[in-house]
């Protein structure tokens, strides 16, 4: 046992004392996540009797409230008053409310306020974290650091999707998942409190906010970055709001006409995580031989085949949970390969000074993401069983915009030996 145990130690990389300790901090916030990340559309759908568009909208509106989060983290977290811990602990006091509203939602203007307040809470929250990992780890380390904060996250959120689904199986009880995830938020604002000291270096902080976004602007490098990067939001997006409801409504195998029961759906989403979980770190170091644009068109193109193999389900009469389970494992590689990755490159970019800011325009691609994909794949899911069929190869044929972009990008970056 100690040989295995001393095994694992060595292949970690050794990170900062402080990375661990917000890993942790992550892992239990993101496991309150994973109680109502997958089964909220279908419970403001099926039970509170709200059309799947109007979710969708709902969802979509935390993008809304999420730019502004998100405007407002990057400035605070490279501000000498605000600094990265602050941030952090505004983030999760307002997150813990927004669950509290949404625990209490019995019509679509209560939910929307919760997710406005729920997507407002999140904005703030990733400029801020991501900072704090780029400022603790060197630059050798910083692929394999966000590698590890993205598997804390993906184990958390397994945690919750298990645990969930097992407690909408045997209870029903669809609202005590956002009393759990509230509580996540408030254990991980005294994990902060207690644990982290401000990573903020004084010296070079950013003192006049709007000259940062400014510089940010002008860089051109990274504006095209963020035009191919709402595509990967976009996507994810998808996973997380479309693709329940696809499962629920348009799999039609069983004699009653409904698809996968929530049980199964559970399954289902527990091993995309659990696989993403297992291969993030294998996957991040094996991407590290090549640059950072060209390990997001590896993305790009597991994306695609994932999409593929969603529409297969929903078209082919037998096995459809082999390729359900296919298609989540293909887009779990493809979660693996984009997230360190594109942080990365834009730590890459960003002036010392900056990295809030610069992190903050990374974060509003997935506010920006986060409203097309529930808003878009709450549409889709309304209509007729061959819209939504379609839909999945629609999102496929789209990755071949993403990979010409990335492409011009990668030939842009390569004087400048961004890696």
């Amino acid at each position: 046992m100690n040989f295995f145990v001393s095994k694992l130690v060595n292949w970690l990389p050794a990170l900062d004392r402080r990375i661990w300790i917000l890993m942790a901090g992550r892992l239990l916030s993101q496991t309150g996540t994973g109680f109502v990340l997958f089964y909220a559309p279908i419970f403001f759908v099926n039970q509170v009797g709200l059309s799947a568009a109007a979710v969708g909208i709902g969802i979509g509106s935390e993008s809304v409230s999420g730019v502004f989060g998100r405007i407002l983290g990057g400035s605070f977290a490279d501000s000498p008053q605000w600094g990265r811990r602050k941030t952090l602990l505004l983030s999760a006091a307002i997150s813990a409310l927004a669950d509290v509203v949404l625990a209490v939602s019995y019509d679509f203007p209560t939910f929307l306020m919760g997710n406005l307040l729920m997507g407002l809470g999140i904005g703030l929250y990733w400029p801020a974290t991501e900072a704090v990992v780029a400022d603790l780890a060197p630059w050798e380390q910083r692929n394999e650091a966000y590698a590890l904060t993205r598997l804390a996250d993906s184990l958390g959120l397994g945690l919750g999707v298990v645990v969930g689904g097992w407690l909408i199986a045997t209870t029903g009880a669809y609202r005590a998942l956002f009393v759990i995830d509230g509580i996540s938020f408030v254990a991980f604002f005294g994990i902060i409190y207690a644990a982290i000291v401000e990573t903020l270096n004084q010296h070079h902080a950013e003192r006049k906010m709007l000259q940062g976004w400014k510089t940010a602007l002008n860089d051109q490098p990274l504006l095209i970055y963020v035009g191919v990067n709402i595509f990967f939001t976009t996507y994810l997006a998808f996973v997380n709001s479309a693709l329940p409801l696809y499962f629920t409504n348009y799999i039609s195998f069983q004699a009653d006409g409904k698809g996968f029961n929530p049980t199964q759906i559970s399954a289902l989403f527990s091993w995309y995580v659990a696989l993403a979980a297992l291969c993030q770190l294998p996957i991040a170091r094996f991407l590290n031989r090549f640059s950072r644009s060209q390990a997001l068109i590896v993305s790009a193109l597991f994306w695609s085949v994932g999409f593929i193999l969603i529409w297969v389900t929903g078209t082919t009469p037998t096995n459809h949970l082999v390729w359900a389970s296919l298609g989540l494992g293909v887009m779990a590689i493809a979660t693996d390969a984009y997230t360190p990755s594109a942080s990365s490159l834009v730590v890459g970019l960003a002036p010392e000074a900056l990295r809030g800011v610069y992190l903050s325009i990374n974060s509003l691609c997935w506010a920006v993401g986060y409203f097309i994909g529930p808003t878009i794949g709450g549409w889709a899911m309304d209509q007729t069983g061959e819209i939504a069929n379609g839909f999945w190869i629609i999102a496929a044929s789209s990755v071949g915009i993403a990979i010409t972009v990335l492409r011009y990008l990668d030939r842009i970056l390569h004087p400048r030996s961004v890696q």
